[in-house]
């Protein structure tokens, strides 16, 4: 079946031109679509992305692959169903494209032949695989799993009669890290690298002992070689940020250390003539935050060099040039997605600054992107009125392949969308946001004004469609959200300013924001409200808890007490080391200055409070840390729990419909001081 992107437009133009548009509604996000995962054919003919969407009746987010031929302008299906079809890799002869998917009931590989439209199961997994990466000759796939370890008992008890209903035994954990995030409590083993036939059959393990193996692979020229990132040391638990690049023989299965030094070296690239390998890292200072680099080893010379020194933000995403002369690369700047080219010598040159809207709930940086041979970019195109569609750069042209929201979208009015920069009271340091107006906005009335904080804290907002602070638009309020110090993609030294000093001074880059836009008239003071989610929770409780000029605030799995959090929260290690100068009892005093509950005492805004059970960044118990303490010191306050979901609450479409819909609520029940 193919469908010219022409024909879908005119089509749904006459069908639509009568229809009176209206505001953005809950359930309009099971209609909405969002491209991501883009693969580029070698010879710049075809696109492949992920097309996802919110199936209704199964409340969860579903994907199939689609292909765009970039010349005839047709977008066809690949796959199809109600499951998820994710991580498309063609093989380097361009035959074949490899992919997991869940058909089945787990996550498997499968291959579609390209020729024929065959499509085949290749694995029979007992885990779920990820990254896989295809070896030069076509012929074998390489990926990560999950390899589960015998479970350890000290106790076994005597006695238990055949047929008995005794209690389940005890659950005993001696590991450093015993649940995560999302997936709740672990399983002990590891993960490995595993090589498969393209044509199936039984997965072959390639690497061993007690560390994990995951991330980015690639293989020298000849295959004989594979190169991956982990972190192998003895303490590797307890310094988690100490990653290098290793080399794996192929036939031996020796593994030899590639780099050495402290700080993590992920992503290796071996260029096309095979001479070099390029990876990203950084020197681990215990910061809160640092660039990451690219780096560039001669193999001949053994020389290593740094090419993108003079770039003061994080790379990610490298890829050679099919020249080996230089390498792609995307970052973050000033809230935008960026992809650049930074040859070996010389100045990089920016393709493009419009990567983004695949964050779908919030409006958070990121995407993807993919270089064909001759240097045509394809990437996930930002929009903030509308999810991700595909994009081309061609020539320095930039060309939208997809329209992906037509229908879903033509006949709804969403809040325009503008940029505002601000000095900081603070120190006049300059402080950037963006501002949703709601549909039908008059500057002559007064509006409720909501600020919506991000998480992180370390992350970035930008101009990309954000599905939440839309629906609170489309309610009637004027949206706010900002990066303030501490947000990466303005430099080092602008994230670096809230090291072991969180929060603090971002609290004056937000009330900046909102002052500014009460000066510009249109906002009514007395129905000011404030929220945000994970770090945004931490700054609307510290909000709270310093002025009361807010009417309402919602804190969304939030951090309440430092010294608790560290002593809870899944990647305890890292928290302990970045982000403070110590161990909670060795320095109480500077985790209980910097934690919310220290100025519950000072709070009178109501309060609600909303996390997922299962949340095991966040949690749970830091908001009912919270929640009891307002109630103690007699502020109203609600706590919403959600069943099942972890720190990524709206993983599931009626969990973000929920979430929008508590916050709206408890702001329209106080309406004003």
């Amino acid at each position: 079946m193919k469908l010219s992107l022409i024909t879908i437009g005119l089509s749904f133009f006459v069908s639509s031109a009568f229809c009176e548009a209206s505001p953005l509604e809950l359930d309009d996000v099971f209609d909405l679509e969002y491209a991501n995962q883009v693969e580029f054919s070698e010879d710049g003919k075809v696109v492949y992305f992920v097309r996802n969407r919110m199936d209704i009746k199964t409340d969860k987010k579903v994907g199939n692959i689609w292909s765009i031929d970039v010349d005839a302008n047709q977008l066809e299906p690949v796959t199809s169903g109600i499951h998820i079809d994710y991580a498309p890799q063609l093989s380097p002869d361009g035959k074949r494209l490899a992919f997991i998917s869940t058909r089945d009931g787990s996550s498997q590989i499968y291959m579609k032949w390209l020729n024929s439209g065959a499509v085949a199961k290749v694995s029979n997994l007992t885990q779920s695989p990820s990254g896989i990466t295809w070896t030069p000759d076509s012929k074998h796939l390489v990926f990560s799993q999950f390899v589960p370890a015998k479970a350890r008992s000290p106790i076994n008890l005597p006695g238990k009669p055949k047929g008995a209903n005794w209690a389940k035994p005890p659950v005993f954990i001696d590991d450093v890290y015993y649940r995560s995030d999302g997936a709740g409590y672990s399983k002990p083993g590891f993960s490995h690298l595993f090589k498969i036939d393209a044509n199936g059959g039984n997965a072959q393990q390639l690497t061993s002992g007690n560390f994990n193996h995951r991330g980015t692979v690639s293989f020298d020229k000849d295959g004989e070689v594979l190169y991956f990132s982990a972190n192998r040391h003895k303490n590797h638990a307890l310094k988690p940020n100490n990653s290098e690049v290793y080399a794996l023989n192929m036939h031996t299965r020796v593994i030899s250390s590639v780099t050495e030094r402290v700080g993590p070296d992920s992503f290796p690239q071996v260029s096309p003539n095979g001479r070099l390998l390029a990876y990203i890292g950084y020197d681990d200072k215990l910061m809160n935050y640092e660039n990451s680099d690219i780096y560039v080893l001669n193999f001949k010379t053994g020389e290593t060099n740094v090419i993108t020194a003079a770039l003061d933000r994080n790379v990610k995403d490298i890829q050679w040039d099919n020249k080996s002369r230089g390498l792609y690369y995307s970052y973050d700047s000033e809230g935008k997605t960026t992809v650049a080219h930074q040859p070996l010598k010389g100045k990089a040159k920016v393709l493009t600054d419009e990567v983004g809207s695949v964050a779908f709930g919030r409006p958070y940086s990121g995407g993807s992107y993919d270089v064909s041979a001759r240097g045509d970019i394809a990437f996930t195109l930002a929009d903030p009125n509308k999810p991700a569609d595909v994009a081309l750069v061609k020539r320095d042209k930039t060309t939208q392949l997809t329209d992906l929201n037509s229908d879903a979208l033509a006949s709804k009015t969403l809040g325009k969308v503008e940029e505002i920069w601000v000095k900081s009271k603070y120190d006049q340091l300059d402080i950037q946001g963006w501002v949703v107006y709601p549909p039908g906005f008059d500057k002559s009335k007064k509006y409720p004004l909501v600020l919506e904080i991000h998480g992180g804290p370390v992350a970035n907002y930008g101009p990309h469609f954000s599905a939440e602070a839309q629906l609170f638009a489309a309610k009637g309020n004027v949206v706010l959200y900002m990066n303030p110090r501490g947000s990466d993609s303005y430099g080092k030294e602008f994230a670096q300013k809230i090291h072991h000093n969180y929060p603090s001074n971002d609290f004056d880059d937000l009330m900046t924001g909102v002052d500014s836009l009460i000066d510009k008239g249109f906002i009514d003071d007395k129905r000011l409200y404030v929220t945000g989610g994970s770090g945004g929770g931490v700054l609307t409780a510290w909000i709270v808890g310093h002025t009361n000029r807010f009417a309402a605030a919602v804190v969304a799995k939030p951090v309440i007490n430092w010294f608790s959090f560290v002593l809870t929260a899944d990647y305890y290690p890292f928290f302990a080391d970045y982000w403070f100068p110590g161990k909670p009892w060795d320095h109480m005093e500077h985790y209980m200055k910097y934690s919310p509950i220290s100025y519950v005492g000072n709070v009178t805004t109501p309060t609600m409070l909303l996390t997922g059970e299962a949340d095991y960044r966040t949690p749970i118990s830091e908001t009912e840390q919270y929640y009891q303490a307002l109630k103690l010191q007699g502020v109203e306050t609600a706590m919403v729990r959600i069943p099942d979901a972890s720190h990524g609450i709206t993983a599931r479409p009626s969990n973000l419909m929920n979430k929008v819909a508590y916050i709206q609520w408890w702001f329209d029940k106080h309406t004003g001081k």
